[in-house]
């Protein structure tokens, strides 16, 4: 497109991409703030490994349950609205983490009188509190991939997509610049409530500028007319149909809602492993805490933030090339999907220095986010706009199903080899899991739709 074609269609679109983007960036701080301080709650509470991953399961168990309904419910009550109520609830559970101990305390005794002692007072008290958390957070990618595809031609939506799915790595670099400072000044309830009420910043500026695209007095005729450029998309825009209710049962019966959810299931546990352990490794193997983790948290970050953007980017160079959009895609994603075999190398080479691991497993975690970019673009490429929520929300759950399977896995794995003396023998067998998961999942989304095949009968 030329620089004077650019400037007579507009903008504005990418006003909405930078507003999802520090969602997604904010979405990530939230998250991330109770894997930097896992390594002194540890100390602090007396944690296991086996704990740390209950209180992790908790979290992703429930926003994978939550992301099968968040879909349904982004799409009923329009991304404005939808998006808004999620950063409240996701927002309001960030804060609810400083109140962990009191909270635990209650329901302790609650669970006693029923008879369950399984938990300690901290661990009761943070599964509370990440559920709350998972439960908003699942509002965010439905909400964030029905904007794109509101305000995006399919040409561009892989583009936006990584450019606001890098907010993630943003999130992630900020926060270990943030929380142990915080930790270290004010204490550990200080970091969850500061960045809980970022969110609330946000949402003023998301329902001061956002509006669906028909109604946005911001955007030109140009750029609508642009944004609607796909054609039948167009069609179904001014038949109205986007606030037609689709029925579970008939996504279920697409094989594309298949190939998405597998490919969810099988990669979506790999980065939260990443997002989740990180620093219990970097502890755990090199003895790196606190503030140390910095350097190399923000490089592993760093790298996954280029992956995110250059894997938006790079079905382009094949739908460019005329490649069919979905071919051009799944043509990009086999590529990537290679590149976290490097991972392998992380545990045989880290004896010669922890750069190098961090190195590989950066590499990895970069695929990852180029890999999101592209298989969350799918929908929207081969689904209505009216069914983009839905389906990313049933994509959603079956990834949060799978890293909880995965994280269960890991704390299992570490607390077993710790006992026999050799706790890298657990992270070996974790990142060996984590490095062919792509090239499993791309297989059978490639069986399952060979072939670039749109819906049109919903």
């Amino acid at each position: 497109m030329s620089e004077e074609l650019k400037a007579r269609i507009g903008n504005y679109r990418w006003t909405i991409c930078t507003l999802v983007f520090f969602a997604t960036t904010v979405n990530y701080l939230d998250r991330q703030v109770l894997s930097l301080l896992q390594p002194r709650l540890e100390e602090l509470f007396g944690w296991t490994n086996s704990d740390y991953a209950n209180i992790t399961a908790v979290f992703q168990f429930t926003y994978a349950i939550s992301m099968l309904f968040a879909g349904r419910f982004i799409d009923k009550l329009g991304t404005r609205w939808g998006y808004g109520l999620a950063i409240i609830i996701w927002s309001a559970g960030a804060i609810v983490h400083a109140l962990a101990i009191p909270i635990g305390e209650n329901l302790s005794l609650l669970f006693g009188w029923m008879g369950i002692t399984a938990f300690s007072v901290s661990v009761l008290g943070f599964m509370f509190s990440r559920a709350i958390l998972a439960f908003g957070e699942a509002g965010n990618f439905p909400s964030a991939i029905k904007a794109i595809a509101e305000y995006f031609p399919k040409k561009e939506r892989s583009l936006a997509t990584g450019i606001f799915n890098s907010g993630a790595n943003i999130g992630a670099i900020l926060a270990p610049l943030t929380v142990p400072w915080m930790y270290r000044n004010w204490g550990w309830q200080s970091a969850f409530i500061v960045i809980g009420l970022i969110g609330f910043i946000w949402l003023l500026l998301w329902l001061f500028l956002y509006e669906k695209p028909e109604k946005q007095k911001r955007l030109s005729a140009a750029e609508l007319h642009y944004i609607n450029s796909d054609g039948s998309e167009a069609i179904a825009s001014q038949a109205h149909t986007l606030d037609q209710k689709v029925s579970w049962v008939k996504l279920f019966g697409y094989r594309q809602t298949w190939a998405f959810t597998i490919g969810k299931f099988m990669t979506d546990g790999v980065w939260w492993f990443f997002l989740f352990w990180l620093p219990a490794y970097l502890k755990a193997q090199y003895g790196i805490i606190d503030e140390a983790v910095i350097a190399p948290l923000s490089i592993l970050y760093t790298l996954a933030m280029v992956g995110s953007v250059a894997g938006g980017w790079f079905p382009m160079y094949f739908i460019n090339k005329g490649y069919a959009v979905y071919d051009g895609r799944m043509r990009a994603m086999l590529m990537i999907a290679i590149i976290p075999l490097v991972i392998l190398a992380a545990q045989p080479l880290g004896g010669i220095s922890f750069w190098l691991p961090v190195i590989f497993i950066g590499i990895g975690a970069s695929a990852h986010q180029a890999w999101s970019a592209n298989i969350f673009t799918t929908v929207s490429d081969m689904f209505p706009k009216k069914a983009v929520g839905s389906v990313v929300g049933i994509g959603g759950m079956a990834g949060g199903l799978g890293a909880v399977v995965l994280t269960k896995l890991g704390g299992a794995l570490f607390d077993h080899y710790k006992e026999l003396g050799h706790i890298e023998t657990g992270y070996t067998i974790m990142f060996t899991i984590c490095s062919v998961a792509y090239l499993v999942a791309w297989s059978i989304m490639k069986v399952l739709v060979p072939k670039y095949r749109p819906i049109t009968d919903l």
